[in-house]
């Protein structure tokens, strides 16, 4: 019989892959009764015998019931007879296109068997992770725990919310790290020790997290250092991601990313925009070599200095200028703390420029735009003259004292002390007399 008649007729009989029953008899030629031992269907070293692995059965349904054991083998051994019948046609054939179609379908079907995603519960909780399950179909992921590929169309994976770990549904019960996220909630501060190693016999030759054997010829497994703990891992904890190391980049101004294993990838990820860098305890001297950093400094201190016009300001706070440093929000807090994602911007010229535009804004809205804080200005005490000073001036000094604003040449030329101290200082002595001779009898 054809192929392609052969073919239309199981599309249009919807026949079950695992229905072994053979086709109606067919009358001889002469007229006389069919031979009841003859068999119609091909013989198996045919190719055209394994048609019938599931033509036009819907292999994306779900089974109805109870999931047998034998579904599954009979499916592996159609799967096992589809290989065979490709190798067997000739290639590029349309037979062959036909039979690839067919493995898949059965590979599909097999897979829903062995892990259902309709029955899972949508979050998980394991070892502090909260895992959700994921949607996307599209995405190819690798599994942290197995580390192989994700298969998001026949797979169910999951994602830890807190420190995005993944990993398929059947390795959730074998997860053994706890969320990065925990360590990150508790202790939010850096190993600044540039790759602090101590040798891997002091690891007892075994990974630092999962304390599988490791040894660096790689029998049984290769071992391999993480630039950020300095300690030996496995290459299923280690995969040669790449990140910048803070100590490097602090006290060597090197942001070159290194290699570091999977748990100091995730954990630099949460850490990398938090401010818990305070550069001048860390390494002082980095001042007197990265200009940029004076820089940044200046122009941070003069944030500080415009956030009081801006919180006593109405239209400053409708106009919710302060908000331009929303994803900087320690920059309105004080100039000393910097994050690690701030000193990747400094040294990629980003953060200098975006900073100086929100500078200009601000000083945009105090000194032209705004009455109310135009009217707090100040007026050189000792020189009386020149426009209205404000204390971010570049040309200003501030009293430390009692914060009032002068001409910076008026300032350090002036040998006495400064006008609106003397006169507070003079009040100050007014008020302390008058309520002694009150006290007097």
């Amino acid at each position: 019989m054809a192929y392609d008649e052969r073919l239309a007729r199981f599309r249009q009989a919807h026949l079950n892959p695992f229905d072994k029953a053979s086709e109606p008899p067919q009358e001889r030629p002469d007229g006389g009764d069919p031979d009841p031992g003859q068999r119609l269907d091909p013989p198996s070293g045919d190719p055209g015998s394994a048609l019938d692995l599931g033509l036009a059965e819907d292999h994306f349904s779900r089974p109805v019931g109870l999931i047998l054991a034998s579904d599954v083998q009979q499916l592996r051994q159609a799967i096992e007879e589809c290989k065979r019948l490709i190798l067997a046609l000739p290639e590029h054939s349309e037979q062959q296109k036909d039979a690839v179609v067919r493995l898949i379908h059965l590979r599909l079907k097999l897979q829903e068997l062995k892990d259902p995603s309709e029955d899972e519960p949508n979050i998980r909780v394991v070892l502090e992770h909260r895992f959700y399950k994921e949607k996307s179909k599209s995405v190819k992921q690798m599994c942290d725990k197995c580390s192989t590929i994700i298969w998001g169309l026949i797979q169910t994976w999951y994602t830890c919310t807190g420190c995005y770990y993944r990993c398929h549904s059947k390795c959730l019960p074998l997860v053994s790290k706890p969320c990065v996220r925990a360590k990150v909630s508790h202790q939010a501060e850096y190993q600044l020790s540039i790759c602090p190693e101590s040798g891997l016999d002091s690891q007892d030759y075994r990974c630092a997290e999962c304390r599988a054997p490791v040894s660096l010829r790689g029998v049984p497994s290769e071992a391999r250092q993480c630039d950020y703990t300095g300690l030996y891992y496995c290459s299923s904890c280690h995969w040669n991601d790449l990140a910048v190391v803070p100590a490097r980049a602090i006290h060597n101004w090197d942001f070159e990313p290194r290699k570091v294993s999977r748990c100091s990838m995730r954990y630099l990820a949460l850490m990398v925009s938090r401010p818990v860098l305070k550069l001048r305890e860390i390494n002082p001297l980095l001042f007197n070599y990265v200009e940029e950093l004076v820089e940044i400094r200046k122009l941070r201190q003069d944030i500080l200095l415009m956030k009081p016009y801006f919180i006593t300001c109405k239209e400053a706070m409708e106009a919710r200028l302060l908000l331009q440093l929303q994803d900087r929000q320690h920059f309105v807090e004080n100039d000393e703390m910097y994050s690690l994602q701030d000193l990747i911007d400094i040294e990629a010229g980003r953060l200098s420029c975006s900073l100086t535009e929100i500078h200009t804004l601000f000083a945009k809205h105090i000194k032209l735009d705004c009455e109310r804080c135009q009217a707090k200005g100040f007026v050189c005490e000792l020189c009386k003259e020149g426009d209205v000073l404000f204390p971010f001036d570049s040309h200003t000094s501030v009293c430390t004292d009692c914060s009032a604003v002068f001409h910076r040449d008026c300032y350090y030329d002036n040998s006495t002390t400064c006008p609106k101290c003397a006169r507070l200082s003079l009040r100050k002595q007014s008020l302390f007399q008058d309520s002694t001779m009150e006290a007097e009898p």
